[in-house]
């Protein structure tokens, strides 16, 4: 994880332990969580709370899995300001997308709450998702496991706090080519997004891997990215596997080892002839 700023990403606190009966005086690391505007245009549009670190990443992946925007390129500059609350991302746009979020705006009956950003009513919170099926993607058993045993050693600050959310971008041959981590799942999809893109990965080529639950907007924001696998730790809800069905991504979830289910589209899962990976 990259630190963008001079805010520690964990700071080490007092607290009391029971350990064997007894309580006793101790310290343990736990991550930061700092508040994490979104301004376009001088306008903030969403603020969330937020590990202090990858914001290039950060607001490239929101404003993609938002619909901000269809292209890093669309994005002409970032920059993180260090406020007393917390941290302003001011995020300038080519003048068509900023036109285009001008108009946006205009239509949005109230502001903007907690939860689903810039929603506005119940059909923009179940919005349409973009379907993954033309993509050719394949992954065999092996590579399912080897990409969440991958992810489970790339996350440093959970290793150190265990209280954070990772994601990972899986390509066979390459293996985990990019990971995020933030206390927020949906943030660590966000920055993992926005990274992928940033290094010229294309969704299709694939797959997001995520140590949290499935919700329907991980399901979202994943075929935005343009993935059609999603590979999890934890289960999925309802909702998350009925977007996946329609989208036609493939949704793997409760990865224990070598052992997994899924829930959706199995047929993108080589069983016959599984290729032999090269990753280390």
């Amino acid at each position: 994880m990259t630190q963008s700023t001079a805010t520690p990403l964990a700071r080490t606190v007092p607290q009391l332990s029971r350990r064997n009966g007894r309580i006793r005086p101790s310290t343990r690391i736990v991550p930061e969580e700092t508040p994490v505007a979104f301004s376009y245009g001088g306008s903030t549009h969403a603020v969330m709370m937020a590990t202090p670190a990858d914001f290039e990443d950060f607001a490239t992946g929101f404003s993609l899995t938002e619909g901000i925007v269809s292209d890093p390129a669309d994005i002409e500059s970032i920059e993180a300001v260090e406020t007393p609350e917390g941290y302003d991302l001011q995020i300038t746009l080519r003048d068509a997308q900023h036109e285009a979020l001008v108009t946006r705006r205009r239509h949005m009956a109230g502001p903007v709450g907690c939860g689903l950003c810039g929603i506005e009513s119940l059909e923009q919170a179940v919005r349409e998702t973009p379907s993954v099926s033309a993509s050719s993607l394949s992954l065999t058993p092996n590579e399912i496991a080897q990409a969440v045993a991958m992810l489970n050693t790339r996350q440093p600050l959970h290793a150190e706090t265990r209280a954070v959310h990772g994601a990972g971008f899986y390509t066979p041959g390459e293996g985990l080519v990019a990971v995020r981590e933030d206390v927020g799942r949906h943030n660590a999809l966000d920055k993992l997004a926005g990274a992928a893109a940033r290094q010229g990965y294309k969704g299709a080529e694939g797959a997001v891997v995520v140590t949290s639950r499935v919700s329907v907007e991980m399901v979202q924001k994943t075929a935005i990215l343009g993935s059609p696998f999603i590979i999890a730790i934890s289960a999925p809800t309802a909702l998350a596997i009925r977007t996946a069905e329609k989208a036609g991504m493939t949704l793997v979830a409760l990865v224990r080892g070598e052992e997994f289910e899924v829930f959706t589209h199995a047929d993108r899962i080589v069983y016959a002839e599984e290729r032999t990976s090269h990753v280390a």
